[in-house]
């Protein structure tokens, strides 16, 4: 169970937010006049208040037309039954298995959905691949898609993410600022657009 210290170090991290100023692309994508709501950098804005509130996590899954919203954490403490739905959501939909995903990571996603909601962004997180067994990372490899060797995908510790109402540098840039992890900038375009890899790795940024 985390401490309030841990709670309280988390709501810190997003008050990097503060020293970012603003953003020079649009908050919801394909927007060209709309402002970043007025407490955006707040310093403040994550209090403990954000941390210790019962956690639900809204996920589709286009590969197995799947989409669940799950209260996975209450009272400090994981339900160990959602924690187990929500493994098998991020499962490797193409090898049909699955493994334990990292919670921090789980964490990573519901911070991300949760801060948005603030401003009325109410909106599933797209997950475009979660756990891969080697096999399929080695499959994506050979066909020229990215993949690394050493993928997070495949210890459960990373996931590649969309949400519909921000584009790749916004999203991008919010789930750096919680400063858990490796994120992966990867613009594309086209209708569905590009996408985040957020990991639970070291802290780095790169784009692909």
């Amino acid at each position: 169970m985390a401490s309030r210290r841990d709670f309280l170090h988390q709501g810190a991290r997003l008050a990097a937010l503060g020293a970012a100023g603003s953003l020079a692309t649009p908050l919801i994508a394909g927007a060209t006049e709309l402002q970043p709501p007025p407490d955006l950098f707040d310093s403040q804005a994550l209090d403990l208040e954000f941390w210790i509130k019962p956690r639900t996590l809204s996920v589709t899954r286009p590969a197995s037309n799947e989409r669940a919203t799950i209260l996975y954490w209450k009272d400090g403490e994981v339900i160990e039954s959602a924690y187990q739905q929500l493994c098998h959501l991020l499962r490797d939909v193409n090898g049909r298995e699955t493994i334990p995903i990292d919670p921090k990571l789980l964490e990573m996603l519901w911070s991300t959905q949760a801060f948005i909601a603030r401003y009325g962004l109410n909106q599933p997180i797209e997950i475009l691949s979660g756990y891969r067994t080697p096999a399929s990372n080695k499959r994506l490899q050979e066909a020229g898609i990215p993949a690394a060797r050493k993928s997070l995908h495949m210890v459960g510790q990373a996931a590649d993410i969309r949400l519909a109402a921000l584009n790749e540098e916004v999203l991008g840039g919010l789930i750096k600022s919680f400063r858990g992890g490796g994120v992966g900038y990867y613009y594309r375009s086209g209708p569905r657009g590009g996408w985040i890899h957020a990991d639970t790795g070291l802290e780095r940024t790169w784009k692909g």
